[in-house]
């Protein structure tokens, strides 16, 4: 099943610089095959589901490796099953009615 995720990791005990941390883990989604986009607040991935949950794990990882001895992180997930769609997609559809 292919889905969509929101995920926002933030490292807990290592200062208030985190942008290292943030570029270790989405380095680590990117590794794993995914296709990211980092905003603000968050990256934006799209693959199968298993393939965003096993890279989830090793981003995780990745920054704990770092030294993080925390880490909360929020996912906002979607998926469907009545047609193919991409995160370009979603963007391009409301760009379009702009």
């Amino acid at each position: 099943m292919k889905v969509m995720a929101d995920i926002c990791i933030v490292p807990i005990g290592v200062g208030v610089s985190l942008s290292r941390y943030i570029a270790a883990a989405v380095d680590r989604l990117e590794a794993d095959g995914l296709a990211c986009e980092v905003h603000a607040y968050g990256t934006n991935v799209e693959g199968d589901y298993e393939q965003v949950f096993g890279a989830l794990k090793a981003a995780l990882e990745e920054v704990h490796s770092l030294g993080a001895p925390r880490i909360t992180c929020t996912i906002k997930l979607g998926s469907r099953t009545d047609r193919e769609q991409s995160m370009a997609d979603k963007v391009a559809s409301v760009a379009a009615k702009r």
